[in-house]
């Protein structure tokens, strides 16, 4: 061809033509192999997982599909995933608990195990959903007779509570607050001390031994759960514990006893149980001012004040609300209220329930803890109405005809757990009157989470109600009453909330010594108190 170029075709050769060209006969290429096929794993689910984690390796797996799929049958699957295991996928923390009207704090694993085993009819009802009693089997050992599947946590305990007593296992999030947490060889997994690697009912989940977990579905779930694994149900930085307290009043024979014995007197026996909260509440009924004479132990003055170096009680025991719906706060005059706010301000303490003028009074306190989002209301019903705030000047928040209610629903609409609470008519009796249990129960009905009642002296019952807990009344915490029996018993009430719930409500019971200090009560001043206090409830 090259000479054909320089020496031009042959006479008669023919020509390639351009038509030519589009017509010629390419060399085909060797066909491209075939994509392989990727490998599918597949994967069983123990029926002993729980509902919320088998969800979650559900919706992790749902984004591997064509890689991951999940079977039905343990001998259909090359991954079986169930308690124990090699690889560390997540840890379940499960609770014993009781119908809230318990008087017992607390049960060994022995005990525990002997219940469940139980072959006879003569040991307490225990209740259990069918994934627990199979995790159950490897911890406890076989169910007993005494032990009763139910699958529905709603169902559970009102089941529970129709054949008290009894008792139930439960994985962490199921818990709420008509459940009583037992404490299980000294550990309870709604107190902050909580140590897991001294639970007896903290569970391991992965996959069977000598299988490792696949990279993909590993990412997957992290992804999925926002967190490296492995998987808990119950995480320190989602829990927030309040404490609510009744009455506190630095005054009288109260103030008497912190001049002869110290400022901090009154804490010494309960201090802990207010400083380990996250956050502490006191209504503080009396304000403080430079200008208050000398203490006496005189109970029939009722013209109130307090000193201000009496303000190191409440930092001693780490106090971050005030509450101030209490009728003594303007006992001598508005100026020493204002001046208590002030010096709340200057120290870090925050209040609700009044205020330097009524539109002030009127705002609930919100408040931020761990992902919780908490917000305080209260006002004063009982007057006397020269302590009710006005539009220029201080005092507590006045109920008015909507007592709460439309607060406590806008701010359960706007996300918030609204705590209200009520400075309600005396009443030295447990069980609350009709007129206060119908007020209390429409604030919950209208979305307070929690209803407590701040002007008990004496100590009243409890309700449930639309899924609020309800404290008629928690009784004096610093005040020097000391007349009767009745009047020297105390609650401390314990909140715990996780992830946007109120969980668990923990009861805690005090007997004021010395005009001034609250113990703890013994078991048996304790057992007996719970007792009367239930039994007032209609328990």
């Amino acid at each position: 061809m090259l000479l054909a170029t320089c020496t031009g075709a042959p006479a008669g050769a023919p020509l390639i033509s351009p038509q030519s060209i589009g017509t010629a006969t390419a060399t085909p290429f060797l066909p491209a192999p075939p994509s392989p096929t990727p490998a599918v794993t597949t994967l069983w689910l123990s029926p002993a997982v729980p509902g919320a984690l088998r969800e979650k390796v559900r919706e992790a797996s749902a984004t591997l599909a064509g890689t991951l799929e999940l079977v039905s049958g343990p001998e259909d699957a090359a991954l079986h995933f169930l308690p124990g295991g090699n690889t560390a996928v997540a840890q379940w923390t499960y609770a014993v608990a009781e119908p809230f009207p318990t008087v017992r704090d607390s049960i060994t694993l022995t005990e525990l195990r002997s219940l469940w085993k139980a072959k006879d009819d003569s040991g307490l009802p225990i209740f259990a959903s069918g994934e627990t009693l199979e995790v159950m089997r490897a911890v406890l050992g076989e169910p007993g007779t005494n032990v009763r599947p139910v699958d529905d946590p709603g169902t559970m305990v009102d089941s529970a509570w129709a054949v008290r007593p009894s008792l139930a296992i439960l994985p962490f999030e199921d818990l709420e607050n008509r459940w009583k947490v037992l404490e299980l060889d000294g550990q309870s997994p709604v107190r902050r001390d909580f140590d897991p690697s001294a639970y007896p009912l903290l569970v391991p989940f992965g996959v069977q031994s000598g299988v490792e977990l696949p990279e993909d579905l590993q990412r997957a779930l992290e992804v999925e759960y926002g967190n490296p694994l492995p998987i808990v149900n119950r995480r320190p930085d989602r829990l927030t514990t309040v404490v609510m307290t009744g009455v506190t009043a630095l005054t009288r024979a109260t103030a008497w006893q912190m001049d002869r014995s110290g400022v901090t007197f009154p804490s010494r026996d309960i201090g802990d149980w207010l400083r380990q909260a996250d956050i502490t509440h006191v209504s503080n009924e009396v304000s403080f001012t430079p200008d208050c004479p000398d203490p006496l132990p005189d109970l029939t003055v009722l013209l109130f004040c307090a000193s201000p170096r009496y303000l190191g009680l409440l930092q001693d025991v780490g106090v971050d609300v005030v509450e101030l719906t209490g009728n003594h706060l303007l006992d001598v005059g508005p100026q020493p209220m204002l001046y208590s706010l002030d010096l709340y301000r200057e120290n870090g303490l925050r209040w609700f329930g009044g205020g330097t003028t009524l539109a002030e009074a009127e705002q609930p306190l919100r408040m931020e803890h761990n992902g919780n989002r908490i917000a305080f209301l209260g006002c004063n019903e009982a007057g006397p109405a020269g302590v009710w705030a006005k539009e220029d000047r201080p005092g507590a928040n006045p109920c008015g005809a909507d007592r709460l209610q439309s607060q406590a629903g806008a701010l359960r609409a706007e996300g918030y757990l609204p705590i209200a609470t009520f400075q309600w008519y005396e009443h030295y009796t447990p069980s609350a009157p009709a007129s206060q249990r119908e007020v209390f129960g429409a604030a919950a009905a209208a979305g307070a989470v929690a209803v407590s009642g701040s002007q008990a002296h004496q100590p009243q019952g409890f309700a449930f109600q639309d899924g609020a807990f309800i404290h008629f009344g928690l009784g004096n915490l610093f005040f020097d009453q000391m007349w009767s029996e009745e009047v020297r018993k105390e609650f401390v009430d314990r909140y715990v909330f996780y992830d946007g719930r109120l969980v668990s409500v923990e009861l805690l019971t005090a007997y004021l010594e010395d005009w001034a200090r609250p113990r703890p009560m013994t078991p048996e001043e304790r057992a007996s108190f719970l007792e009367g206090i239930f039994r007032a409830s209609g328990w």
